[in-house]
């Protein structure tokens, strides 16, 4: 009963965390085969929001992700992060799509995800999971933690027992703005599991102030089983505990780590040798920043505020729009602070700031808030003036009886090319757009990465760079190499015997 397994985040909620999903696809690929040895229990491996992403930045076809990536995983379940609603969008796409988008997922071998309701209602979830299953996919449901006055013991007692009513796959309590200290762990967690009864619950959090690492050996203390780490260099920060520092400490608290650490030294390696060439942050441990719990916005959207402000001449105005925000969530009734209702809190909050008056410009998305369109709990919890004031202006009125069109697949199929166009070929253009897709598939394959058993080769693309000096000699028992800066071209020469040969074609160490 000491065993812990792990859930591996590196190249979902790792990534996305740290480099905002800027991956490439032949980073991945490049590394997948080794990443499948460290025998974690499973994987998060793709997300819907990669869709837009890939497409419109990368100019890379993320189906092409999910075809390689697969096939290269061949002892770790795979996870999607998401579920029929989307996943970390706030725009209402047809239902048609998001289910075609699953049933395409699933006939990739993925068979198994874990999802949320932002305002933990797992009633209105039940028929969610219910279609889930139908197409053969499993699903955790998130137990989403936040601090306010209503997210109290009893509120996540009577939340544990809503989601193990519909039967999920397991319950995740997740921490998603890094808020939970060891001291509401020892109080909460307990509670969680008393109420989840007979579904497995397993622990996800972010380090966004650094207590995530210790909150996670509280959690293992008190009986859960499984945990989200991830690989570093894109571990810490705002990602998930590294792995490395957790199975140390789990072992020195005499658990067994269910992993193959040597395994994971090799994609250690790799996925920092992808930072220094594509110019990626390194994932480091923050310091405790108690102003985390005042306006509790998740540290990416910290950096899209500063760049907003920054585009209207106000970056200096951060600190006075984090101070409103605590204020709009209130205002709010307490919202978790998790997509979308985290980008209403915050966007409202930066309006008015930069209006200068408080509510005398709202967005769409606040106006639909107001009139529960993105959950019911939202009018009944909202200050009473605040929602008057919004609810208001004609604008308001427009949405009174509003629904989100929600277009059938033949509909959409119309509007996107017609019967011709295959399913997969289909979301994409529905997600990301069709110019959008036209320009990636223009583009030609993604490029690819080395992976860890080219060392040597990626040594000498390195040093092939280096504008500094005009030659550069490595030698060592079996290998001679000279890397010469002409005047007329660069050039590789090299003095190789037989033997010399053979070293090429092993990792160098």
């Amino acid at each position: 009963m000491s065993e812990i397994q792990f859930v591996d985040t590196t190249l979902r909620d790792g990534q996305q965390s740290l480099w905002a999903l800027g991956m490439r696809t032949g980073a991945m690929v490049a590394i997948a085969g080794q990443m499948d040895k460290a025998g974690f229990e499973s994987m998060e491996f793709f997300v819907s929001i990669m869709i837009k992403k890939y497409i419109r930045e990368h100019k890379e076809n993320p189906w092409l992700w999910l075809r390689e990536g697969t096939k290269r995983f061949r002892q770790t379940r795979l996870r999607l992060h998401g579920g029929m609603h989307g996943s970390g969008s706030f725009e209402k796409l047809p239902k048609a799509v998001m289910k075609l988008l699953i049933e395409r997922v699933v006939a990739h071998g993925i068979t198994l995800t874990r999802t949320s309701e932002c305002w933990n209602d797992f009633q209105s979830f039940k028929k969610e999971l219910h279609d889930l299953r139908e197409i053969g996919m499993e699903t955790i449901v998130n137990l989403i933690y936040s601090v306010s006055p209503r997210h109290t013991d009893e509120y996540y007692a009577e939340k544990a027992k809503e989601a193990a009513a519909i039967r999920p796959y397991r319950i995740c309590f997740k921490d998603v703005g890094g808020l939970l200290t060891p001291e509401r762990a020892r109080t909460l967690i307990p509670v969680i599991l008393d109420n989840a009864g007979d579904i497995p619950v397993e622990f996800h959090a972010h380090c966004n102030n650094g207590l995530a690492p210790i909150c996670y050996l509280e959690a293992v203390k008190l009986g859960i089983k499984a945990l989200h780490t991830s690989i570093p260099p894109l571990a810490n920060g705002p990602s998930q505990p590294s792995i490395f520092n957790l199975a140390r400490n789990l072992r020195a608290l005499g658990y067994t780590p269910v992993l193959h650490e040597k395994e994971l030294k090799p994609v250690e390696e790799h996925f920092t040798a992808v930072a220094k060439r594509d110019r990626l942050p390194i994932g480091e441990p923050l310091a405790y920043d108690y102003s985390q719990y005042l306006h509790q916005v998740p540290g990416g959207m910290i950096s899209n505020l500063r760049h907003q402000l920054r585009v209207v001449g106000m970056e200096d105005k951060l600190e006075a729009t984090l101070e409103e925000a605590a204020h709009v969530r209130a205002e709010f009734g307490y919202p978790i602070m998790v997509t979308p209702l985290s980008q209403f809190v915050a966007s409202q909050a930066a309006i008015n700031v930069i209006v200068g008056e408080r509510y005398r410009e709202v967005t769409d998305q606040v106006i639909q808030y107001a009139l529960g369109l993105w959950g019911k709990e939202a009018p009944a919890l909202m200050d009473s003036a605040v929602k008057d004031r919004i609810l208001s202006r004609s604008r308001a009125k427009e949405y009174q009886d509003w629904e989100p069109p929600d277009p059938s697949l033949k509909e959409v199929r119309s509007r996107f090319g017609g019967p011709s166009v295959s399913d997969e070929e289909l979301i994409l253009r529905v997600y990301a757009g069709q110019e959008y897709v036209k320009a990636m598939h223009a583009a030609g394959p993604p490029g690819e990465y080395l992976g860890s058993k080219h060392s040597l080769v990626r040594l000498i693309e390195e040093l092939s760079r280096n504008k500094d000096c005009r030659q550069i000699s490595i030698r060592k028992p079996g290998l001679s190499l000279t890397l010469e800066k002409r005047t007329t071209s660069p050039s590789i020469s090299s003095a190789m015997d037989k033997a010399e040969k053979k070293a090429v074609t092993e990792e160098y160490p």
